[in-house]
C-alpha cells in the first residue's frame, strides 16, 4: 500500500460490478447515493433480506445500472449466486443492536460471524477481486457480544487473505466510531426525547468517536483503491463528549443519568497497544496489519510506525467537536437544532 493522505482520489468504479451487502441501511443508502452521483459504476448490485425496503430505495433509484437482489448473508449459495462477474464487495450487512444482540446471541453469531465467513468463501469461488468490510470501534477490546462478533469478523476478513492466497481476492476492513444519525443511534434519540423536556445520559465522562455518513462513505471508497489486502483502516476523527451533544441538541432539557449500560464503554477505543505494535499512521490514517501474515503477498507498509504502547481513544484524541460544530452537523438531520 502506497503512503495514504487526505488527497487521495476515490477509486474509479466506472467499469466495476459492485455488490453492497445490507445496501439498504443508512450506510448502504448513503454509498449508492454518493457513487451514483459523481462516479456510477457499471452494475451496482444491492443485496439485502428487506423486500421492503428494497422497494422503497428502487423508487428512489431508478437507474439502469441498479439490481435489487433479495438474500441473506447466512445463505452462501445465494451470495455465490449474488457475487458472480462481481469485482468488489463491500461488507456492510450486520446486527449491530447491542441489547438485541445480547438478547439474541446465536443469530448475532450467524449474521456477523458465519455470514462473513460465508461473505469469504463466495467471494473467492466467485472470483471476486477485492473485499472491504466494514468494523466498528467495538471490535477493539469488546465488552458486549456485538463487540465480539465483529472482533471475530475482522479476523476472518484479514486472514481470508490466507485463503485466497497471492493473486486470489484481496480482503481488508475499515473500522471507525458512531455515525452520526444512523438509526439506534443516540441523535435521533436525543431529538425524540427533546420533546418530553428531559434527556436520559448513561454517564457523563463518557466520550464517542464520530463521523458522518457522508464522510464514512468517503473513506471507503478510498480504502478500496489503496487496499493490498489484510489492512484494517481507522480514519482520523474527531471525538465528541456526550454532554457537549445534549447541550448543543437540548439545552433546555432536564438531564437524568441513568448509568452506564451493560455492553457499554465510558470511552472507545480505535487502535489498541497491541495492535500498534504492527500498524503504521499516514497523514489522515492509522493502518493495522495482521500480526499473521500468513500469505506472501508484497505490501508496501507506509507512513510511520506507531509508537510502543500507543492507542488511539475517544478520550485522548488530539481532536474534539466543538458544541457548535456539533449543531452545524446535526442541524443537517434536524433543522430545528439551533446553536
Amino acid at each position: 500500500m502506497r503512503r495514504a493522505n487526505a488527497s487521495d482520489p476515490l477509486t474509479d468504479l466506472t467499469d466495476k460490478t459492485v455488490v453492497i451487502t445490507g445496501g439498504t441501511g443508512s450506510f448502504g443508502r448513503a454509498f449508492v447515493r454518493d457513487v451514483q452521483r459523481d462516479n456510477p459504476p457499471k452494475k451496482l448490485i444491492i443485496y439485502s433480506r428487506d423486500e421492503l425496503k428494497q422497494l422503497e430505495m428502487s423508487r428512489v433509484h431508478r437507474e439502469d445500472n441498479i439490481r435489487f437482489f433479495l438474500g441473506d448473508v447466512r445463505d452462501k449459495e445465494r451470495l455465490r449466486r449474488a457475487l458472480t462477474g462481481v469485482d468488489i464487495v463491500i461488507h456492510a450487512a450486520a446486527l449491530k443492536q447491542v441489547p438485541a444482540c445480547e438478547y439474541n446471541p446465536f443469530e448475532a453469531v450467524r449474521t456477523n460471524i458465519l455470514g462473513t465467513k460465508n461473505i469469504i468463501e463466495a467471494a473467492i469461488d466467485s472470483g471476486v477481486g477485492r473485499v472491504l468490510s466494514l468494523s466498528t470501534d467495538k471490535a477493539v477490546n469488546p465488552v458486549s457480544l456485538y463487540g465480539a462478533t465483529k472482533q471475530v469478523a475482522e479476523k476472518l476478513m484479514v486472514q481470508g487473505n490466507a485463503y485466497s492466497g497471492v493473486a486470489g481476492t484481496r480482503f481488508a476492513c475499515v473500522r471507525y466510531g458512531n455515525v452520526v444519525g444512523s438509526r439506534g443511534s443516540i441523535v435521533p434519540l436525543l431529538l425524540e426525547q427533546r420533546k418530553s423536556g428531559y434527556a436520559t445520559v448513561t454517564d457523563e465522562l463518557m466520550t464517542r468517536f464520530w463521523i458522518t455518513l457522508e464522510a464514512g462513505v468517503r473513506f471507503v471508497r478510498r480504502c478500496v483503491g489503496l487496499m493490498e489486502g489484510g489492512e484494517i483502516f481507522v480514519p482520523k476523527i474527531p471525538s465528541m463528549r456526550v454532554m457537549d451533544l445534549v447541550k448543543a441538541i437540548a439545552p433546555e432539557c432536564r438531564v437524568e443519568f441513568i448509568g452506564i449500560r451493560p455492553g457499554e464503554k465510558v470511552h472507545e477505543t480505535l487502535v489498541s497497544p497491541v495492535e500498534a505494535r504492527h500498524g503504521y499512521e499516514c497523514q489522515d490514517m492509522y493502518v493495522v496489519y495482521s500480526a499473521f501474515p500468513l500469505w506472501t503477498r508484497d505490501i508496501d507498509h507506509a507512513g510511520r510506525r506507531l509508537p510502543d504502547g500507543f492507542s488511539y481513544t475517544s478520550d485522548r484524541n488530539a481532536e474534539w467537536l466543538s458544541a457548535s460544530e456539533i449543531v452545524e452537523i446535526v442541524g443537517q438531520l434536524d433543522t430545528h437544532v439551533h446553536a
